[in-house]
């Protein structure tokens, strides 16, 4: 199946040394191939690059790894496709708009009938259970409220519809407004904490360290959430199956 990284942060803050580890996992440290994408949040606006090319052999990938972009959330995924093409309107995460703001979604897993109808003016461009699913959410969304909900509101609604979906299969999902992080996991999904006093960071699939001390004030906090630890020597919180949680302003919060 596909892989998911997730970033959430309280100040913009670049993701090179997270993705220079994940992007190994397309080729080089496991054999997710079938296409990369990645999706920036800054100033309202987005940023968003997907490659149907394996992310290790990509220059678009080499950019991220090398530019650093910063912002307050990031969703990548790297794919191996088990329903749909390996085609350039297959690749995660996906974007859509809802009450004026971009939504986007990451999906790592494979789900069995669960096409349910779409009746809103949201609809799939490509053939993947992953865009599907995220339509009906977002149609679902719409359905269940008026105007802009508050993130416990969201948190709830999402709660309610990941129980719906996940019967049908593996359903490891991230969801971002540009506000906050959602993330769900019925198998494998972990997130670690950085915040001061900031250590030194050690690559679980490059040989690569990093002393977030020096590239930080005592202000800063970032999550970060990634299917497989990223590094040897951080904390990481397994997540437990069935679990939905949210991430804003770098930190988990308990809705």
């Amino acid at each position: 199946m596909c892989q998911l990284l997730g970033m959430n942060c309280n100040t913009p803050t670049d993701i090179n040394f997270s993705f220079t580890g994940f992007s190994q996992r397309a080729g080089n440290t496991d054999h997710h191939s079938d296409g990369w994408g990645i999706a920036f949040f800054e100033e309202g606006g987005l940023r968003h690059l997907v490659d149907h090319n394996p992310a290790v052999d990509s220059p678009m990938a080499e950019l991220i790894r090398r530019y650093p972009i910063k912002s307050r959330n990031v969703i990548a995924h790297i794919r191996k496709a088990t329903q749909g093409r390996v085609l350039l309107q297959n690749c995660h995460p996906f974007v859509r708009e809802l009450w004026g703001k971009n939504w986007v979604f990451a999906h790592n897993g494979d789900l069995k009938d669960f096409r349910p109808r779409l009746h809103a003016h949201f609809r799939p461009v490509g053939d993947t259970d992953s865009e599907h699913v995220f339509c009906w959410i977002m149609q679902e969304l719409w359905k269940s409220h008026a105007g802009t909900p508050s993130i416990a509101e969201l948190t709830h609604t999402l709660r309610d519809l990941a129980a719906r979906i996940a019967p049908h299969g593996t359903f490891n999902f991230l969801l971002c407004n540009g506000d906050a992080l959602w993330a769900h996991a019925t198998t494998f999904l972990c997130y670690t904490e950085r915040a001061h006093p900031f250590s030194h960071a050690h690559l679980s699939d490059e040989d690569l360290s990093l002393d977030f001390s020096t590239c930080t004030t005592p202000q800063d906090r970032v999550a970060v959430v990634v299917t497989t630890p990223l590094t040897t020597n951080e904390e990481w919180t397994h997540f437990q199956p069935g679990e939905l949680m949210v991430f804003d302003q770098g930190r988990r919060l308990f809705l």
